[in-house]
């Protein structure tokens, strides 16, 4: 009888440890993103690019089909492509789509949470599962590009500029009292 008991707790313990090493290699085998197309509309002219605005209604899961996250039962999120509103995998996964197409996007970990996770509900190094579905599709205006896109670059010359013409006020301010306290000495020198 302990023969019995000591080899069913020895073949207990190897089916854990290959369950649990089985388990490791399932949540650690999406190494890149992948996107699935489900179900696009007949007619597909205007596609999504960076800096452009999606409704999108979204289901997140684990690798093992728990649900992480749902959109279905609230309004449609409001992503716009570039300011990193959502996960980088997700968005990266929303370029190129169009309104009314559906996709299932499997994130890596390093494209979702990371090796931190989300606690509780996202263990660290998890990959997710998104099944999504465009709701609307915004192109971005000319004054939206404008704003994404030229603005910080010239934000980035007018700083150097800005301060170089503050550093030319002080140097010409300081400049001005030394020469102001000369013709006073001069003035009082004169006077005696």
């Amino acid at each position: 009888m302990k023969v019995r008991t000591g080899v069913c707790l020895v073949l207990l313990a190897a089916l854990i440890f290959v369950a649990a090493q089985e388990e490791e290699v399932f949540q650690n085998v999406v190494e890149e993103l992948t996107v699935e197309i489900v179900e696009k509309p007949e007619t597909c002219d205007i596609t999504s690019e960076m800096g452009d605005t999606l409704q999108i209604h979204y289901t997140g899961r684990l690798m093992d089909g728990k649900v992480i996250d749902s959109s279905l039962s609230r309004d449609p999120l409001l992503v716009e492509l570039g300011k990193r509103t959502v996960i980088t995998g997700l968005e990266q996964s929303l370029l190129g789509v169009c309104e009314g197409q559906k996709i299932k996007a499997t994130i890596p970990p390093h494209m979702a949470y990371g090796k931190r996770g989300y606690p509780p509900t996202i263990p660290g190094d998890a990959a997710l599962v998104f099944e999504v579905e465009v709701v609307s599709l915004s192109k971005q205006t000319p004054w939206q590009k404008l704003v994404n896109d030229v603005f910080p670059m010239l934000c980035l010359a007018l700083v150097p500029t800005l301060l170089g013409l503050v550093g030319l006020y002080l140097y010409n301010k300081a400049n001005a009292q030394k020469g102001s306290k000369k013709k006073a000495k001069d003035k009082k020198s004169k006077k005696k």
